[in-house]
């Protein structure tokens, strides 16, 4: 999330209540970012000794971090307790909730020609783009903006919160999520889908991808262009499906992983790690599909002698 304007390394620190910095007070930082998403400018959290090393090397140039290191060169840190609740703290900061005071949302902005069918909820600073229908029931939470000639289906859910929990000893602490939802131009969206926003980032549908019925989009995944996504297809945060990848219904995919462009996989298969372009998937866990179907066979062998 890229803050209205850029702060000093002094302002950020005090609106944590940090008094232990290092790097210039008048240093300047441009918004937050998860480790996997920050760019230059943005200040991102650590406090585990294992992700130390990929924070400090990282696009962000503020770490903030609960341990007293070296501060790299052209970097700040802010030297916290607990840096997981300080980052907490910026997200309800510039990112509060908002309560809705109608369907419609005054601060939304609707493009020319776009249907909007009564029961849709279309929640604070959203954008919609023209020549859309979004129909009966669809709820789109703040700050996501829609493209031009999208159809959104009831029931739909854009922009809920990611699914993001830190386990404590006394119980699950929810991390505050403060991204969007980004859907472009020529989408379609089938009823009874979740997309969910990135975490501070953004969750990113490309230009004229298609999802079928019962679809969920984790957060901070980016679906490329002319991708078709079938039923009760499950996507979890944080991966990158490349342009015109077929996804077959029910298929499941994990975290953090790569889906190469023009990849097919076929119904009810599950991809627990990143697949080449241009190749046929299908199988628990996902290989290439004429590998599988070898496979099957030669169990069916088995079994029959």
């Amino acid at each position: 999330m890229k803050f209205p304007k850029d702060y000093t390394l002094e302002q950020i620190s005090t609106l944590m209540g940090a008094t232990n910095y290092v790097g210039p007070s008048d240093f300047l930082i441009k918004g937050i970012n998860e480790i996997h998403m920050v760019e230059k400018g943005d200040l991102t959290f650590v406090d585990h000794p294992k992700y130390y090393d990929k924070a400090l090397k990282s696009a962000a140039t503020t770490i903030l971090i609960n341990k007293e290191v070296e501060c790299p060169k052209g970097k700040a840190l802010i030297i916290s307790d607990a840096p997981f609740d300080d980052y907490m703290k910026l997200v309800k900061y510039f990112r509060p909730f908002e309560a809705a005071q109608s369907m419609i949302s005054a601060t939304a902005e609707i493009g020319e020609n776009t249907i909007i069918q009564p029961g849709a909820f279309i929640g604070n600073h959203v954008k919609i783009g023209r020549n859309c229908i979004i129909h009966a029931n669809v709820s789109i939470y703040d700050h996501c903006i829609i493209g031009d000639d999208v159809i959104i289906h009831s029931g739909t859910v854009i922009g809920a919160d990611a699914y993001y929990f830190q386990k404590r000893a006394d119980g699950f602490k929810k991390f505050e999520t403060c991204g969007r939802v980004i859907i472009k131009d020529k989408v379609e969206v089938g009823a009874q889908c979740a997309i969910d926003k990135g975490v501070s980032g953004d969750t990113i549908i490309d230009t004229d991808t298609k999802l079928d019925n019962h679809c969920q989009i984790g957060h901070d995944t980016y679906v490329g262009k002319h991708c078709l996504i079938g039923a009760y297809a499950a996507i979890a945060g944080v991966t990158r499906i490349e342009d015109d990848v077929i996804i077959w219904g029910r298929v499941a995919i994990n975290k953090d992983i790569v889906i190469g462009k023009g990849a097919v996989i076929l119904a009810v298969s599950a991809v627990d790690k990143s697949l080449e372009p241009g190749k046929t998937y299908f199988g628990t866990p996902a290989i290439e599909a004429r590998e599988k179907w070898k496979e099957m066979a030669r169990l069916r062998r088995l079994v029959a002698d």
